[in-house]
């Protein structure tokens, strides 16, 4: 701090953060950092308070890591990375935390404006090299706004709006570009001592249209709830339990990226949403952008549909024609816990059709979950391990931790028993790859006390930059259990090809192009470089034995382990 109490702008930034509840910076930096990096030890050398930084080798990591730590807390946190190449490898993990509404601060530099005369003017080739006319349009269409701070006093406000913008609802990225000139330049520093000046906006449900909702599914014969991400909260998670059994709600989790209902209520459904499409008078969507396929499926033309959620429309898609009659902006968690005090206003009208009708539910979705579970047990006579078998033998291993599961084209939700709020978290919509490891390590350095795994296939860990992640993971002392499915294949690839074309010329072929992954590296010698535990399972019992190591390696608190198990194609 200079002598007459003022602080760089990069200083300045910094302790911004902690104002605004930010615990992490994920960094990687280049030649646009000397000034973040000079705040960063002026500040320090000040004694101000700082969020924690951290050096990330990848820029994808590092945003799929703030990705998983706000999954974990709620909180937005910062990612800043080198002027537009940076900012280039963090567009897809922008895309997918725009696509599951989560709320991030972007930064990156920016090329001096000035080719000499100031400090922090241009000085190497790069900074001729890396110039781009609109470097925000790499991100804009993944982010709710974008700024460039153009004057250093201004970084207080602009980073707090930023803060607000990002955290009201509907939540998501926001991306500011700092030219270096600007963050070299000096502020007042009784700046850093303001409250907070932008509050985030949040909608909550109309009281009203809740109580139509309840209404509505109160006199329903056959309703039905669709749910993708959660219930917002541990609270509401325990409210959609109660609620459904009380009224005899089914609940189907179609590609579900975050549990909201046990896979062992009696009302939770099994994957396929045919069969309740088919009957459903009023159908509740709680957050979801497709709750099902309508080339396979779709509601009665009587049926009531209602979209809840912070973007019931899914306005950032193009195309999404599913039906809405009732529409309510709101974050979940307060729209399940408003419907569960709704509802109990109410009564049966019949007296005995809801508890008649979750009876009936509770049978139908127990004989389905038995059979799920009995394919999957029954693989493990299969002459190769299958994801449906690793999948619910993990969940066998974990059920009395405190686990949380990621997945990445990796276990399946469909043969696993799980039963607590967020011990599921699976890929994005939008399917930018890459993003498991890192955000089950974000996870993890927010709830170390969890057991924490990150399962994912081979195409998924190698997107990953998996050195990358095993350096920063060892760097932390992050321990979490890393499973990757290794079929050697784009699975999900082949997977689609044959659901188009069942009997085109690739299905019938012995190899379907451009999805073959072989010859697979050696998985387990890329943890080791890192000193990991690793180890190799290729049949039942390498499976259990180095499950059970692992695990208690993590539970120990020893760092990472890696398994990396051989499954089949199919």
């Amino acid at each position: 701090m200079t002598e007459d109490n003022r602080m760089t702008a990069g200083a300045a930034l910094l302790s911004r953060f902690s104002a605004l509840g930010v615990d992490y910076v994920f960094a990687n930096s280049g030649t646009d950092f000397p000034p973040v990096i000079e705040g960063l030890s002026e500040a320090e050398a000040e004694g101000m308070t700082l969020p924690r930084t951290v050096t990330v080798a990848f820029e994808s990591a590092a945003i799929g890591m703030a990705h998983g730590y706000t999954l974990a807390t709620g909180r937005p946190q910062a990612v800043m990375v080198h002027t537009n190449v940076g900012l280039a490898n963090v567009a897809m993990g922008a895309i997918n935390a725009a696509c599951d509404n989560i709320p991030m601060l972007l930064f990156s530099g920016r090329t001096p404006t000035l080719e000499r005369g100031r400090l922090g003017a241009r000085t190497v080739p790069i900074g001729w090299g890396q110039e781009m006319l609109d470097q925000a349009g790499l991100v804009r269409e993944a982010t709710k706004w974008d700024y460039e701070l153009r004057f250093p006093e201004q970084v207080f406000d602009v980073t707090d709006r930023a803060h607000g913008i990002a955290s009201s609802t509907p939540k998501g990225p926001v991306y500011v570009s700092l030219p270096r000139e600007v963050l070299c330049e000096t502020v007042p520093a009784e700046g850093a001592l303001r409250r907070p000046q932008m509050r985030p906006a949040t909608i909550g449900p109309d009281p009203a249209a809740m109580d139509e909702i309840a209404r509505l599914i109160a006199g329903a014969n056959n309703p039905v709830i669709f749910a993708q991400h959660g219930a917002g909260s541990p609270e509401a998670f325990d409210a959609l339990a109660r609620l459904t059994e009380a009224w005899g709600i089914p609940v189907c989790q179609y590609w579900a990226v975050e549990l909201a209902l046990a896979t062992t209520h009696p009302m939770a459904t099994g994957p396929d949403p045919r069969p309740w499409l088919e009957r459903a008078d009023v159908i509740l969507c709680l957050d979801v952008l497709a709750p099902w396929s309508p080339a396979l499926a779709g509601p009665l033309e009587d049926a009531t549909v209602i979209q809840i959620g912070p973007r019931p429309l899914q306005d950032r898609s193009g195309v999404r024609n599913f039906r809405c009659d009732i529409a309510v902006t709101s974050e979940i968690s307060p729209a399940i816990l408003a419907l569960e005090s709704a509802l109990s206003d109410l009564r049966d009208a019949d007296g005995h059709k809801a508890a008649d009708r979750a009876k009936a539910i509770a049978q139908i979705n127990e004989t389905d979950r038995t059979a799920r579970f009995d394919a999957a047990r029954a693989d493990e006579g299969a002459a190769a391990l299958t994801k449906r078998w690793v999948s619910h033998e993990l969940a066998l291993h974990i059920q009395n931790r405190d686990a949380a599961i990621f997945s990445e084209l990796g276990c399946q939700l469909p043969s696993m028993k799980l039963e607590t709020h967020q011990s599921w978290f699976d890929g994005p919509h939008s399917g930018g790859l890459g993003w498991g490891f890192p955000a089950a390590m974000g996870f993890a350095l927010a709830r170390p006390e969890r057991t924490v795994v990150a399962t994912m296939g081979d195409g998924s860990y190698m997107f990953a930059n998996p050195v990358a992640c095993h350096q920063i993971a060892e760097g932390l002392g992050i321990s979490m259990l890393v499973l990757v499915l290794n079929n050697a294949e784009w699975g999900a690839v082949r997977q689609s090809v044959l659901d188009i074309y069942p009997d085109g010329h690739a299905a019938r072929a012995n190899a379907v192009p451009l999805t073959d992954l072989s010859p697979s590296p050696d998985f387990v010698k890329v943890a080791e470089a890192s000193r990991a535990f690793a180890r190799h399972a290729k049949t039942v019992a390498e499976f259990r034995a180095s499950l059970s190591l692992a695990l208690d390696h993590v539970a120990a608190r020893k760092g990472l382990a890696l398994i990396e198990v051989a499954v089949s194609k199919s």
